[in-house]
C-alpha cells in the first residue's frame, strides 16, 4: 500500500524514521510527504500538492494540524486516497466535517480518525449504540503545553505552582479554543456522545511531567473510567510520544492480514 503523509513535525518525523528503518510495516511504502516549507534534505518532501498526489498514495496520513487538514484533505479524497486524520479537533466544525464526508462518499473513499494514542474509543463507540448518559473527558498537561493558548490569559503559566482550571464545558467549544491540545477529546466525543453532550475539562498542572487523560462514561451498558499518563514529545510538548506510536499502529493495520479490534 502506497502511503502519503502531510506534515513532518513530531508525528511525521517519527513515521518517516520508522519508514527509513523498515519499521513502518510489511506491505506499506511511504511515497511522499507534503510540507509547508521546503525540506531540501528530505527527498520525499515536497511543497507541491500536485506532485505529492502524482506519487499515487492510496492512503494519506494527515499529521500537520487543523489548517492542513482543511487545505489538503478534500483534494486527497478527490485524488482517490483514503484519509487518516490525527487532527480530529478540526472536525468539530459541522460544515467542514459533513463536506469531507460527502466528498468521501462521492469518491468512494474513507475518512478515518486515528486513535492517536487515546484508548477507550472502541468502548465509547460500542456504548453509544445502546445510549450514553454522561461522558466526561479530563485533559491535564504541564503549563508549557498551554503556551500560545487562551490559557495564557487566564493564569500566569510561567509561575503556576498548583493545578489551574483552564476550561470546563462542551467539547465543541473547548476544541475551538484549544485546537492543538484537545484532538483526543474531539475524537472521544465523535466516537461517543457527541460534541455538545461530552464534557471537557482542561487543566494546567505544574505538578505533573506527563499528559494525563481521563475518560469517564455512564450509559445503558454500565459505566467505565479510563486513565492514561503519556510522556510529552521532546519536539512538541503539546503532543505525547505515544501519538506517533499509535499512528504507526494505525498505518500497519491498513495492510495487516489480521486486525485485533475494529
Amino acid at each position: 500500500m502506497r502511503v502519503g503523509m502531510i506534515g513532518l513535525g513530531a508525528i511525521g518525523g517519527a513515521v518517516l524514521a520508522a519508514a527509513r528503518a523498515g519499521r513502518l510495516g510489511p506491505g506499506l511504502e511511504l511515497v511522499g510527504v507534503l510540507v509547508r516549507r521546503p525540506r531540501p534534505e528530505e527527498p520525499l518532501a515536497t511543497t507541491d500538492r500536485r506532485a505529492f498526489l502524482a506519487a499515487g498514495p492510496q492512503v494519506v496520513l494527515e499529521a500537520a494540524g487543523h489548517a492542513a487538514l482543511r487545505e489538503h484533505g478534500p483534494a486527497c479524497l478527490e485524488a482517490g486516497a483514503d484519509l487518516l486524520v490525527t487532527s480530529a479537533g478540526a472536525l468539530v466544525d459541522d460544515g467542514f466535517r459533513l463536506a469531507l464526508e460527502r466528498t468521501a462518499a462521492r469518491t468512494g473513499r474513507r475518512v478515518a480518525i486515528a486513535s492517536a494514542g487515546i484508548g477507550a474509543l472502541d468502548i465509547l463507540g460500542a456504548a453509544a449504540v445502546g445510549g450514553l448518559e454522561r461522558v466526561r473527558v479530563t485533559v491535564r498537561k504541564d503549563p508549557s503545553a498551554w503556551w500560545g493558548t487562551p490559557g495564557e490569559r487566564l493564569v500566569d503559566l510561567a509561575s503556576l505552582r498548583e493545578p489551574a482550571l483552564l476550561y470546563e464545558g462542551p467539547v465543541r467549544e473547548g476544541a475551538r479554543l484549544y485546537p492543538q491540545n484537545v484532538n483526543i477529546a474531539a475524537a472521544a466525543a465523535l466516537a461517543g456522545a457527541g460534541l455538545d453532550a461530552t464534557l471537557l475539562v482542561i487543566v494546567a498542572d505544574p505538578t505533573i511531567d506527563a499528559h494525563l487523560v481521563e475518560i469517564e462514561a455512564e450509559g445503558a451498558f454500565g459505566r467505565f473510567r479510563f486513565e492514561e499518563a503519556i510522556r510529552p514529545s521532546a519536539e512538541n510538548p503539546k503532543t505525547g510520544v505515544l501519538v506517533a506510536m499509535a499512528v504507526i499502529k494505525s498505518l500497519r493495520r491498513l495492510a495487516a492480514p489480521l486486525v485485533v479490534g475494529d
